[in-house]
Order: C-alpha cells, then structure tokens, then sequence
C-alpha cells in the first residue's frame, strides 16, 4: 500500500469519526424537557444540540461540574414541549474582578 493512499484513508477515518460524534451529541429539541433535565442529571454534565448550529455543555445545579470561577447559571433551551429550564457554567456577573 502507498503512503497516499494510506494518508487518504487516514484522513477519511478522522473526518467519518468526527462526523459520528456530532450525530451522537443529543438534541434537546428532539427530547421533551423532562428527558433533556433527566440527561443532565444522569451524565453530570452533558453538551446538547440547541440548533441547527449552536450547542452547549450544561450542569446539574449542585454539583462541581464547573470550573473556578464559573459557577452552575440558570439557562433556557429549546425542548419538544417548550423553553426548558437547565444550568451552564458561567462567571458570575461582577464577581472576582481582581484585587485593587
């Protein structure tokens, strides 16, 4: 086997595999918003199609899911039944601007 031709199949791997992990991101629009609180509840923290192009990594409420500084805020995302309330981690408004 040639070296290009083995750099081609490489590459169609590597493009098959991340084409594979976008499908398998879940869809909160697809899922009622129980379903979207209960998958986030079970996996801690799990990133969720919003869109057709937009997605983000949301948190149980109580949990160290989040780095420091950014601590679980109150979010709304779309849901088969409506807005759905979740959590993501984000800095808090105004909080640790530094020592003057």
């Amino acid at each position: 086997m040639s070296i290009c031709r083995i750099t081609l199949l490489t590459a169609i791997g590597a493009v098959l595999a991340a084409t594979s992990v976008a499908e398998a991101r879940p869809d909160s629009r697809a899922m009622s918003c129980a379903q979207v609180q209960a998958t986030i509840q079970s996996h801690r923290a799990v990133v969720l199609t919003t869109g057709p192009n937009t997605y983000d990594r949301y948190v149980r409420q109580f949990g160290n899911e989040c780095d420091w500084p950014e601590v679980p805020m109150s979010a709304y995302i779309p849901s088969r039944d409506g807005k759905c309330p979740v959590y993501r981690c984000q800095e808090p408004v105004g909080a640790f601007s530094g020592m003057d």
